[in-house]
């Protein structure tokens, strides 16, 4: 993928819209089990998945089944609950913590996605959550699930540090859960189901086309509950995607823009999207749960080979935001 960070992602994204071609690519499971000793075969197998496809899944990641459960229960629970009281915790978007529904519009389709969600933004969060009375237990919940999250993708990072020639912890400093300037997020997300007069409508989309911004996303889904699709960047113009099938004990995996820029474009950061399910497959509601690993606003991202000139993580996120979704004209 291209990193020029000044080019119209806009025009890029609208080619995205399309139906496309489904094509078969293997998405690489990595085992972490036993991970310090067996770092350097773990290093070369998401070295090889990420540089390859951009997409990867993660088993023996240490994240307890039944604790993964519990936290899709907690998201069922949270989004159950009225609009009235949900209502009361809004996103606030210059520190990506809070609920908003059907309000991130795609370039790539030019409506609104078709879910609900609730960022966890460590810093930013006064305010935001829901009362004990509402949901018994939730804040400790989900912020205990967040950490195991981060837990796992400092040791993904870690590992791409290693194969960079950076310092091994040179990622994990610069995602400080203890800092002011912290930016990583926990998004719960649900999908709505879709209206029986619009099953098998083409076109429909859940999410539009886009790459993540961040360095590493960490997505967790339940079984039966499909809908991902991927496209490595350099076979954009062809259209072909390729569905990942669903598992609530696998962690998804994908490269954000931040890492791509880091790694001197050597690791890449490709397009997804959710489509709407096909006939006579499941058509209600879907719940995801995604860990964006976005460096510390403060931090300074700059790849071992100086490729590109060095940025704080607050200024390439606003650099990727305009261009990705300034104004139509």
């Amino acid at each position: 993928m291209s990193t020029s960070y000044d080019l119209s992602e806009v025009s890029r994204e609208k080619r995205m819209g399309g139906l496309g071609r489904e094509t078969a690519r293997e998405i690489r499971v990595v085992d972490l089990t036993d991970f310090e000793n067996r770092r350097a075969e773990i290093t070369d197998q998401l070295w090889a998945a990420a540089t390859e496809i951009g997409f990867f899944q993660l088993s023996g990641h240490g994240i307890p089944q039944p604790l993964i459960d519990e936290m899709f229960g907690a998201t069922a629970e949270f989004f159950a609950l009225p609009e009235e009281i949900k209502g009361q915790y809004p996103l606030v978007k210059e520190h990506n913590a809070g609920w908003e529904s059907m309000s991130q519009v795609r370039p790539s389709i030019g409506v609104p996605d078709q879910k609900e969600s609730y960022q966890v933004t460590r810093p930013h969060m006064d305010g935001l959550w829901p009362s004990e009375t509402e949901l018994p237990g939730f804040r400790s919940r989900v912020l205990d699930f967040e950490h195991r999250a981060w837990e796992v993708a400092m040791r993904v990072l870690s590992c791409f540090a290693d194969r960079l020639g950076l310092a091994r912890e040179h990622f994990t400093t610069a995602h400080d859960p203890a800092s002011p300037d912290y930016q990583s997020a926990l998004r719960l997300l649900h999908y709505f189901a879709v209206p029986e007069e619009l099953r098998g409508v083409p076109g429909r989309w859940r999410a539009g086309a886009h790459t993540d911004f961040d360095c590493l996303t960490l997505l967790f889904q339940r079984d039966g509950q499909g809908g991902l699709q991927v496209c490595p960047g350099k076979e954009m113009a062809e259209q072909e995607w390729t569905s990942i099938t669903p598992s609530s004990s696998l962690i998804t995996c994908n490269i954000g823009d931040m890492l791509t820029r880091w790694s001197d474009d050597l690791l890449p950061s490709n397009f997804h999207r959710v489509r709407s399910p096909g006939e006579g497959e499941y058509q209600g509601e879907r719940y995801s749960i995604a860990y964006f690993a976005q460096a510390d606003r403060d931090a300074i991202i700059q790849g071992p080979g100086g490729k590109y000139p060095p940025v704080t993580a607050a200024d390439f996120l606003t650099q990727r935001v305009r261009a990705n979704y300034r104004p139509q004209g």
